[in-house]
């Protein structure tokens, strides 16, 4: 199993040395993957009675494509993750042009994560239909798809249309790779149909071994085979001691994950040094799985 990090998005301030510092140690201590949330614009909850949102426009979120291109410049070989992008508030074309580049630039080092997202506020910022991001994603992969394999693309769907263009350069993956969020059942169909692999948003229990059955299902119906879709599992630092930590790991282990990420978030660090710190904690553990 491939033990990779969550990027403290909210926790690790806006200086870059502080990001710097924080992949090449991750990189240096082994890890092998660093993954990005993405939010693009946070609400202001005190003008939403009653609503109360996971991050707001007080928490920091770095753009994962700006931020991997830095990252691809100070880093060698550690894997970038986006976990994931929402990919209906995002323009295709523009998305997989930048996926390309970003492929390019870091030696085809993306691993691109997409989902549909909670939050209607970004997509009305952003000038996207919140109710209809489900249908979109999957027409939005195929378009995604073609444009990383081919060099001229003709398409026409429902929402895109594209005559006879390309982008260049094509990333180094053809195609990139590209993994699901998401755990209702559409997100499941969806993934076992067309995803490489599923960040389960929950934790290494008997509710994800049933989901993983259900992938394992609808991946058969679209005639593809289980094996070829990973599956990341997410430990959380904040929630206990070591053998806590090798319980999760070993639990995710025997559900058949490829992968597995540190989360340091939310487990009551208060500095930069202190998230290293904690990656250097848990390396000691993971190294065994």
């Amino acid at each position: 199993m491939r033990i990779g990090v969550v990027f403290p998005q909210t926790e690790i301030s806006a200086d870059p040395s502080y990001i710097r510092d924080y992949a090449q140690a991750a990189e240096e201590l082994g890890y092998s993957h660093i993954l990005a949330y993405d939010h693009v614009i946070g609400a202001n909850p005190a003008s939403r009675p009653g609503w109360k949102p996971p991050y707001t426009h007080l928490d920091i979120f770095h753009e994962p494509f700006v931020l991997f291109g830095y990252l691809a410049g100070v880093t060698k070989q550690i894997e970038l993750v986006t976990g994931i992008i929402i990919l209906p508030q995002r323009q295709t074309v523009l998305v997989a042009k930048q996926a390309a580049a970003l492929d390019v630039l870091s030696g085809g080092r993306l691993r691109f994560g997409v989902g549909i997202g909670w939050n209607p506020v970004e997509y009305e910022a952003l000038g996207e239909n919140f109710k209809n991001r489900g249908q979109r994603l999957e027409e939005q992969i195929e378009v995604m798809r073609k444009l990383w394999t081919q060099e001229l693309v003709s398409f026409e769907g429902r929402w895109h249309k594209i005559t006879d263009a390309g982008i260049k350069p094509l990333p180094l993956q053809r195609p990139i790779p590209i993994w699901f969020g998401g755990s209702d059942e559409r997100a499941l169909r969806r993934l076992g149909k067309l995803g490489d692999g599923w960040f389960p948003l929950m934790g290494p229990d008997e509710q994800c071994r049933a989901a993983i059955q259900k992938i394992r299902g609808y991946a058969k119906e679209a005639g593809r085979d289980l094996s070829a879709i990973g599956i990341e599992g997410r430990i959380s630092y904040g929630q206990g001691a070591p053998e806590i930590w090798m319980k999760e790991l070993q639990a995710w282990k025997s559900l058949g994950a490829t992968h597995g990420s540190l989360n340091t978030m939310k487990a009551g660090l208060n500095s930069p040094s202190a998230h290293i710190e904690a990656l250097r904690r848990f390396s000691t553990v993971s190294a065994d799985c």
